[in-house]
């Protein structure tokens, strides 16, 4: 059984997300994995030692930058050939651009921000949230047509790389027609913290600050973490954040090992882009607050008082 990873990749470096996606699949099927773009051959070597058996790589100038049109059509091209069962990508902006434009173009199924993956006897089942995070449905795709899945970061952990295994390479020729879609500009962020969907830890910030200037104190105790700034919707509405940072149903859906929400009140558009995370700590001052429901720990207690406290203790912790 064939699965196939579409491997993100920036300035020649594997994205975590995809290092996560070996992770399910360790044992399970014969993984290939595909990168596109330029100057690929030093992402084979990674890929072969996360656990690829063959790494294809489709080199051309017009996949230098990404757009979905060009890669939907490299890949249309492409995934025919080797028939896989599975196409696996990371629910990133680009892999919620693409898998719905390959599901289409390939008539396949489609399940994506999924959480769990599961191959057995060429039976392939995931389990993704369903009403805003508050349960979780288990999918099993009923025929052998090819299945498109987008997984949610940081559900696995990513392997170790393996200096034992190597994958063979083999280069992929693709024809691109004259493309409808041209990237004119590139503008990159400035901001020198993680972002959100792939941090580790997360610290959170609501309208309770009151004004963007108070959100120094959720980035002071971030950076004493190495943590990721986050905000609520009401934050970000209010214009203390911009909307990069936005935590939930209408933002960004995070899976973090520690989500601290700071000021929080935890309205449940809010909770279905952050329940997911395996530890959360809430600070607020209103014991009934709905985000101490999902958390495992909790603060009752003002953020101006509780937040400096724990980046003073942070930094000693620390040595700094």
């Amino acid at each position: 059984m064939k699965i196939l990873i579409i491997a993100e990749h920036k300035n020649g470096q594997l994205s975590e997300t995809t290092r996560e996606l070996f992770g399910l699949l360790l044992g399970q099927a014969e993984v290939h994995a595909v990168a596109a773009g330029e100057n690929l051959e030093p992402l084979a070597g990674p890929l072969g030692q996360l656990g690829a058996a063959k790494v294809h790589l489709i080199g051309s100038p017009a996949l230098a930058s990404y757009t979905g049109e060009s890669l939907g059509q490299a890949l249309g091209q492409f995934i025919p050939q080797l028939a896989p069962v599975a196409v696996l990508a990371a629910h990133t902006p680009q892999g919620k651009d693409l898998a719905p434009r390959l599901a289409a173009a390939l008539d396949a199924a489609l399940a994506t921000d999924c959480i769990q993956v599961s191959f057995n006897d060429g039976q392939v089942t995931v389990r993704r949230p369903v009403y805003a995070g508050k349960a979780t449905a288990e999918v099993e795709f009923t025929d052998d047509s090819l299945k498109v899945i987008t997984v949610r970061p940081r559900t696995v952990k990513a392997p170790e790389l393996d200096a034992a295994r190597s994958a063979e390479v083999i280069p992929v020729a693709v024809e691109l027609p004259e493309q409808k879609t041209v990237l004119k500009e590139i503008i990159a962020s400035d901001n020198a913290r993680p972002d959100v969907t792939e941090a580790a830890i997360i610290v959170t910030g609501g309208r309770s600050l009151g004004s963007a200037e108070n959100f120094s104190v959720i980035e002071n105790f971030a950076d004493s973490i190495g943590a990721a700034v986050g905000s609520s919707r009401a934050a970000v509405d209010a214009g203390y954040r911009p909307y990069r940072d936005q935590v939930g149903q209408t933002g960004k859906v995070v899976s973090p090992q520690v989500y601290i929400a700071c000021g929080v009140s935890g309205a449940i558009q809010h909770l279905a882009g952050m329940r997911t995370s395996k530890y959360i700590v809430a600070i607020n001052t209103d014991p009934e607050a709905p985000i101490f429901q999902v958390a495992d720990y909790g603060i009752v207690g003002d953020l101006f008082e509780v937040v400096p406290l724990l980046a003073e203790a942070a930094k000693n912790r620390n040595g700094s």
